[in-house]
């Protein structure tokens, strides 16, 4: 699968840093003030905001939630389109985040650049690799899973729900979730999640 960043503007890390930097002096708050909100070193924050690295989906979401936005927000300076509508097209989808091995664990956003204020984010969820513990995430809104392919037990409060091709699982997205046994590789899902009226969160799971 051709990378977004490939046929598309380069200088991903660079964008995402530098609307990290742009949120967090918005707020008036330091470096060393977002890094601990978000678990994080101050000099771990300070590659990220210059673009010298390029964080995961988990530390992704944390700094997010510490500034108070939706993770898709971190990406709005690497799309600038004003259309109507978005066409993604197979493969082109925005990949956000790859963990792991090259064949790992790999999130398209399928809907980007739509403003600072998120009412859902879509994402085409991919996982080859059951050799790495996936965090559990929290956020605000309701979030529908569906399974496109593999088999995969996805934990949800204290509940585990094994989910197949063809299944669908929807909750509050306040509840604590995250994968968990990759039973049947590779796993295909969408994650959708919604987010209620004046509020956003920090993205997939």
């Amino acid at each position: 699968m051709e990378n977004f960043s490939d046929i598309h503007q380069p200088g991903l890390e660079e964008s995402v840093g530098a609307v990290i930097r742009e949120l967090r002096l918005k707020e008036g708050l330091t470096i060393a003030q977002v890094a601990e909100l978000a678990g994080l070193s101050r000099g771990m924050l300070s590659k990220i905001e210059t673009g010298s690295t390029m964080a995961g989906l988990d530390t992704l979401a944390r700094i997010a939630r510490a500034l108070g936005v939706a993770m898709s927000v971190l990406f709005s300076k690497y799309d600038t389109s004003t259309a109507s509508a978005q066409h993604v097209k197979n493969g082109a989808g925005m990949e956000v985040v790859r963990r792991g091995t090259k064949s790992g664990h790999t999130y398209h956003l399928l809907a980007y650049g739509q403003g600072p204020v998120k009412s859902f984010e879509p994402f085409l969820i991919t996982m080859e690799d059951d050799s790495q513990t996936y965090p559990t995430f929290q956020h605000p809104g309701t979030e529908f899973l569906y399974m496109l392919e593999g088999v995969l037990e996805y934990r949800c409060g204290q509940q585990s729900y094994v989910l197949e091709p063809g299944d669908a699982l929807s909750f509050n997205g306040e509840i604590p979730h995250g994968p968990g046994e990759l039973t049947q590789t590779p796993i295909k899902f969408l994650s959708i999640i919604v987010y209620p009226h004046n509020q956003h969160g920090p993205g997939p799971d």
